[in-house]
């Protein structure tokens, strides 16, 4: 039926365009329009030979909308069409596409008042949060090209509480082996913790002095942002980083300061995302870099939302091997001190950033 009533507006358009004739450009969108509406190649091509060209149509422009998914019959009709208007007028270029105009950035006025509703926002955060307790499963990965070229090592289910402001882990899985009395560190290898209002507290402590401005406008999951580059300088970061061997390696670690970016909903003033990125890390300690995508979704606990973590994407690059892990949270629940948390194969997965719509 889409395809009927395209070609009745063509049909209907060949009488009043019969003394200007049908530009390349026109004839060009009626194409696209019926492959991506999947119309039959035949229906197609007899509408386009009820078509007259005003301009030329080159064998070029046959080639590409070939390549774009014409049929043959189409192809048929466009290359009768290229032979019959050779004589005529070069096709005009295609008018250029229009240019984004970002809004103008808030008043310097504006941004401050924004940041100070930002900074107690995340001060308080962890106190606003329920005790709970989730599923937080890892997927981990491993490069040693260089490239970006990522090998699935294993996953890690745990289940994370958080009680009193304090979280705690008790690993559940990896991979098929069920766990039951191991510590979430016996895994070994890359692991990250302190996602739930730990990053966002320190970024907005008065103790860490950290430089923010606003930077720019950006678009996350369909909703308006406002974005703010940080900085918080090594004297006053409390970032650290573990490297080890294994588990039975006792490792190095060191301070790092950091910076990256912190995207506010612009109607809801809240943190959706916040980026971070370890700054100058010593030549002879195994990570050379290091960086932290952290985003947060309105999650239903009880008969409540809140805005929790939902996933987490660590990458940490060394001289001959890149670690990343990719963490989820899900099956979030109000904590108890029998509270579990049933999950098998069947489980859905979780839902991506951005699914959700904000509570109303």
């Amino acid at each position: 039926m889409s395809f009927i009533r395209i070609a009745a507006a063509y049909v209907m358009c060949i009488t009043a365009c019969a003394a200007s004739g049908y530009t390349v450009q026109q004839v060009k969108q009626f194409i696209q329009s019926a492959i991506q509406l999947k119309n039959p190649d035949k229906d197609v091509a007899e509408t386009l030979r009820k078509m007259k060209l005003s301009e030329r149509l080159d064998l070029d422009t046959v080639e590409a909308l070939q390549n774009q998914g014409a049929g043959p019959k189409t192809v048929a009709v466009l290359k009768a069409l290229a032979t019959e208007s050779a004589t005529l007028p070069v096709a005009a270029p295609p008018p250029p596409k229009p240019v984004y105009v970002p809004p103008p950035p808030p008043s310097s006025e504006e941004q401050a008042n924004l940041l100070d509703e930002v900074r107690d926002y995340a001060v308080n955060y962890t106190h606003r949060l329920p005790d709970f307790i989730c599923l937080e499963q890892t997927r981990r990965y491993v490069d040693t090209t260089g490239r970006d070229s990522w090998r699935p090592i294993d996953i890690i289910s745990a289940r994370l509480s958080y009680f009193n402001q304090q979280e705690d882990y008790k690993l559940i899985s990896q991979n098929d082996r069920v766990i039951t009395d191991g510590a979430y560190q016996s895994v070994g290898g890359a692991t990250s913790t302190g996602d739930f209002g730990t990053t966002m507290e320190r970024i907005f402590d008065a103790k860490s002095n950290t430089g923010i401005q606003w930077e720019r406008w950006a678009t996350l999951h369909k909703r308006r942002m406002h974005v703010f580059s940080y900085r918080v300088a090594l004297e006053f970061s409390d970032f650290t980083i573990h490297s080890a061997q294994d588990e039975k390696d006792p490792g190095v670690t060191i301070r790092a300061g950091y910076h990256g970016e912190i995207f506010v909903d612009k109607e809801m003033r809240v943190i959706m995302r916040i980026t971070k990125e370890a700054d100058n890390l010593l030549a002879s300690f195994p990570v050379q870099q290091a960086s932290e995508t952290l985003d947060y979704d309105f999650t239903k606990i009880g008969d409540s939302q809140f805005l929790l973590p939902l996933s987490v994407e660590v990458r940490m690059h060394g001289a001959r091997i890149s670690n990343k892990n990719v963490k989820e949270f899900r099956l979030y629940r109000k904590f108890s001190a029998d509270a579990v948390i049933k999950f098998d194969s069947e489980q859905s997965p979780p839902d991506k950033p951005g699914d959700k719509q904000p509570p109303k």
